[in-house]
C-alpha cells in the first residue's frame, strides 16, 4: 500500500468527495510544512501527518505559523484555510470555501431576495431559538418585538439566577469600558458568537452581507447566525463569569465560551442549521456533498445548459411580433 508521501498529485475530479471529508480541523500552537502531498504539523511534542484530500476547512488558530508549500498544497486540494482566534471564537481571514459548487450561495440570494421566502427564513430563525413558540404567520414588526421581550426576559432571568443586579443593556460602541461587568460580559460573549458564526459562514462560502434579520451591514447573515444561540450560550455564560468576579470579565468571559464552543461542538451546529436554513427543501440538495468542477451557463426561464458549446447556430432570436432574424 503506498504511504501518504508516495502518493501523487490528485486531480480535482480523484479528489476526496467533500461528504466523506473531516468538515473542520483545528489546529494551534505549531508550525504548518509539507511534505510531499501530505501536510505536517509539528509542535515542540512532535509531527504529525494529515491527509490534505480529508480536509474540508482547516482552521489556523493562535501561534499557528505556516509555510507557501504547505498553502499550495491545501490549495491543489481543495481545502479551506480560515485564521481564528482559538476555538474559532475570532474570525480573523479566510480563503476559499468547503465546495467549488456555487449552489449554498445561490440558494442563500434565491431565498434574500423574495421577500416571502426572506421573511420564512427570519420565521425559522425565530423557531430555532425559541423552540416553545410558532412564529408562523407572525410579520416582521411581531417577530421583532416578541424577540426584544424574550431577550430582556432573559438577560433579567440569568442575572436572578447568579444573584447579580441588572439595570438593563447599556454598550457604548468603541467603548467597551462604559458598561458595568456585567454588560462587559455580555458584549464579549456577543463578539465570540460573530466570529464563531463568520468562522461558518466564511467555510460554507455564503453572502454575509444578506441578512435574513439585520440589514445594511457587509456581516448581515453572520449577525443573523450569531443571535440563534446568544440566550442559550453567550447570555448564561456572561452572566456566569460576572457572577464569579467582576475582574477581567472580557477576557474571562472570552475563555468560558471557548471551552463551550469546543464541550458542544458549535462550528458543526452552525454549519448544520445554515444548511437546514437556506436548504430547506427536499429538491435542494447539500452543495458541500459534491466536490467537483461544474459550470453551466444560464438560458431562458430558469434553464441551465452545459458550458463549453457555443450556441451560436443552435437558436434563431426574432423580435416579438416579426419575422426579422436578429441572430
Amino acid at each position: 500500500m503506498a504511504t501518504i508521501g508516495q502518493r501523487g498529485n490528485s486531480s480535482p475530479r480523484e479528489l476526496t468527495r467533500m461528504g466523506d471529508r473531516i468538515s473542520f480541523v483545528y489546529l494551534e500552537r505549531c508550525t504548518l510544512h509539507r511534505e510531499d502531498n501530505a501536510l505536517t504539523a509539528e509542535d515542540a511534542e512532535g509531527v504529525i501527518h494529515i491527509p490534505s484530500a480529508t480536509i474540508g476547512t482547516l482552521l489556523l488558530g493562535p501561534g499557528t505559523r505556516v509555510t507557501h508549500q504547505a498553502m499550495s498544497v491545501l490549495g491543489d486540494s481543495g481545502a479551506g484555510v480560515v485564521w481564528v482566534g482559538e476555538q474559532g471564537v475570532r474570525f480573523y481571514s479566510g480563503g476559499r470555501s468547503l465546495t467549488r459548487s456555487s449552489a449554498l450561495v445561490e440558494a442563500h440570494a434565491t431565498k434574500w431576495a423574495n421577500r416571502r421566502t426572506r421573511l420564512e427564513v427570519a420565521r425559522e430563525m425565530y423557531r430555532l431559538r425559541f423552540p416553545d413558540e410558532d412564529p408562523a404567520g407572525f410579520t416582521r414588526h411581531e417577530l421583532l418585538g416578541r424577540e426584544g421581550r424574550r431577550v430582556k426576559e432573559c438577560y433579567r432571568r440569568e442575572a436572578a439566577r447568579v444573584g447579580l443586579p441588572w439595570n438593563g443593556r447599556q454598550y457604548l460602541p468603541g467603548d467597551f469600558n462604559s458598561g458595568d461587568p456585567a454588560n462587559q460580559a455580555v458584549t464579549a460573549a456577543a463578539q465570540c458568537m460573530y466570529g464563531i458564526a463568520q468562522t461558518a459562514v466564511a467555510a460554507l462560502g455564503c453572502a454575509p452581507g444578506l441578512g435574513f434579520i439585520h440589514s445594511g451591514h457587509e456581516l448581515a447573515f453572520v449577525l443573523d447566525i450569531a443571535d440563534l444561540y446568544k440566550t442559550e450560550i453567550a447570555i448564561p455564560i456572561a452572566f456566569d463569569v460576572t457572577a464569579q468576579s467582576p475582574e477581567d470579565v472580557g477576557s474571562r468571559t472570552r475563555r468560558a465560551i471557548r471551552d463551550r464552543v469546543n464541550d458542544v461542538g458549535l462550528l458543526k451546529r452552525c454549519v448544520s442549521d445554515i444548511k437546514q436554513l437556506l436548504l430547506s427543501t427536499e429538491t435542494e440538495e447539500d452543495p458541500t456533498g459534491d466536490d467537483t468542477d461544474r459550470v453551466t451557463l444560464q438560458s431562458d426561464h430558469g434553464v441551465e445548459v452545459a458550458s463549453g458549446r457555443n450556441y451560436a447556430d443552435e437558436y434563431t432570436y426574432t423580435y416579438p411580433g416579426s419575422d426579422e432574424v436578429i441572430w
